[in-house]
């Protein structure tokens, strides 16, 4: 996770990015480091670790908060780097957070895709893809931050199969990163089925994550605008399962929704409603998972 010392609204990214709303919070900065340290509070006390870096002033990067869109980590020692739309977003690729994580891990080769960005490209990492990692699957809605081609690409490197398909908010705009609208965990997908408006594309990702022995957990267009896609599952040290969302997230579910996700695993959430607002990401966005081994 990376803490912010710029956090801002990003106005190149919000040509494309409709969960963004402009000015809502004075003292944005000041506010989202609070819901931050909060956040990693929670996490830390229920037994997950979780490696911070401090984000520098220079160079300028307001959306440093999210560094699941530009690096991922894979079990094989496979850390890899990932071309970005918004050119103030490339800057967050810095040398300290990959040293510091290499302090702690072990990593046998880097993948860097960055050099799509030359013809306009885009997959900003596990945004746009969202990672079925036991069955090798990578689910990805199409949108201007993420390009068919590279994803292919991603999925020659990494041995995965890709299911694509076209997904859109209540009001028709293109979904620009799946993970807003889908989560897969160990045995369950939560997943906005209703806003991929194609049925046979419905279908497909339907199959794929039943044939896959996953449950299908459904949720409505309006839990998806409150960011209840956009959870992530966590291991802790002492193995168990956690389900991680925002405040706003969970409190847009139902009844019959929590009692589904508890009886898998706990759910822990933190208020991320400034950074929800600004950024346009959540809790989810937030977390780069981190799968390589661990140095002794």
């Amino acid at each position: 996770m990376i803490r912010p010392v710029n956090f801002a609204f990003n106005a190149e990214t919000a040509v494309n990015n409709a969960f963004q709303v402009a000015g809502e919070t004075d003292h944005v900065q000041e506010t989202a480091r609070g819901e931050f340290d909060g956040f990693v509070s929670l996490l830390r006390e229920n037994g997950v670790d979780v490696t911070v870096v401090e984000d520098t002033p220079v160079p300028y990067t307001p959306d440093s908060i999210f560094p699941n869109n530009w690096v991922s980590f894979h079990a094989d020692g496979t850390l890899l780097l990932y071309p970005m739309f918004a050119p103030n977003r490339r800057a967050e690729r810095k040398p300290h957070v990959l040293q510091a994580l290499a302090d702690r891990f072990t990593i046998r080769q880097t993948l860097d895709l960055t050099g799509f960005e030359q013809q306009h490209l885009f997959l900003e990492g596990t945004g746009s893809m969202v990672l079925d990692r036991d069955q090798q699957i990578a689910y990805a809605c199409l949108s201007p931050r993420t390009d068919r081609t590279v994803l292919e690409d991603f999925c020659a490197k990494m041995h995965y199969r890709a299911v694509i398909f076209d997904a859109v908010d209540a009001g028709g705009q293109p979904i620009y990163h799946t993970n807003v609208m889908m989560c897969v965990a160990d045995r369950y997908v939560v997943i906005c089925l209703d806003s991929i408006p194609d049925a046979g594309q419905r279908q497909l990702v339907s199959d794929s994550i039943t044939t896959s022995g996953k449950v299908i957990i459904p949720i409505s267009l309006r839990q998806m605008a409150h960011f209840a896609g956009n959870m992530l599952q966590v291991q802790n040290t002492s193995g168990e399962r956690l389900l991680i969302m925002s405040s706003q997230a969970f409190q847009s579910l139902d009844q019959a929704q929590l009692d589904q996700l508890t009886a898998f695993n706990r759910i822990l959430h933190a208020p991320l409603n400034t950074i929800e607002s600004n950024g346009g990401g959540s809790a989810r966005c937030m977390l780069a998972e981190i799968h390589l081994p661990k140095k002794v």
